[in-house]
């Protein structure tokens, strides 16, 4: 049987189209905006906070596929001191995990922030695990957080990730067995886009064999592909 090579667990590059709202559409409404207007946008500084797998990293760097490349640059807790300078042409600034930066990092951000704002052609969106007032940085950088718009992000429920697995399978024009979805929420991680990236795998590989998708394909093509963690 021929190699399987498709690296099925890694998740689409993020965009703001393929990402999946449920109860996040204000906050994805404001960043359609602010990606449309840019410097103009009623708010140039958004916050973005929730728990992991809420979608706060993925619409960071939606945000920052949006964009030209040359006018967007995407910082996080690895990313050197000095990065953190309003002053190579970047227009939109993009600020990941902001609880874990650390001190240096924190007061370059906290500048940043200020340089920005001062300005009338840039933009800021930043997202972190807690509200501004609930992080543990210095108190200036989370005042600065707490200006803009600030959103909660939750995670889609077991329901909405189910249907939009179901709509996935939808718009390939794929139709699948009744027990596919429900065994794949019961076995398989609950990232959405990973998920999505299985479903679309496992229908190039049921295209390739000329059989539908089924559960018996779905434990077969994981067999295959060596699956970690899928029984």
């Amino acid at each position: 049987m021929d190699q399987l090579v498709l690296d099925f667990l890694r998740p689409p590059a993020p965009t703001l189209d393929n990402f999946v709202p449920g109860g996040n559409q204000e906050a994805l409404a404001a960043l359609r905006s602010l990606v449309a207007s840019g410097a103009h946008a009623t708010a140039r500084a958004v916050y973005l906070w929730g728990p992991p797998g809420c979608g706060r990293s993925h619409l960071l760097q939606a945000v920052a596929s949006a964009r030209p490349a040359s006018t967007a640059c995407l910082l996080g807790p690895q990313s050197a001191p000095e990065a953190f300078a309003a002053s190579d042409g970047s227009t939109f600034w993009l600020l990941d995990n902001v609880d874990q930066l650390d001190a240096p990092r924190q007061e370059a951000a906290f500048h940043l922030f200020n340089a920005v704002l001062a300005r009338s052609d840039t933009a800021f969106v930043a997202c972190g695990d807690r509200p501004p007032a609930a992080l543990s940085v210095m108190p200036e950088l989370a005042s600065r957080l707490a200006w803009g718009l600030v959103f909660e992000l939750r995670p889609l429920s077991d329901t909405e990730t189910a249907q939009a697995l179901s709509e996935s399978l939808a718009a390939r024009g794929v139709t699948a067995s009744a027990d596919l979805v429900p065994w794949l929420m019961t076995h398989a991680p609950r990232h959405l886009g990973r998920l999505r990236a299985l479903i679309d795998a496992l229908d190039v590989y049921a295209l390739s064999r000329k059989r539908a998708l089924t559960l018996p394909l779905l434990r077969e093509f994981v067999r295959q592909a060596g699956a970690p963690n899928l029984p």
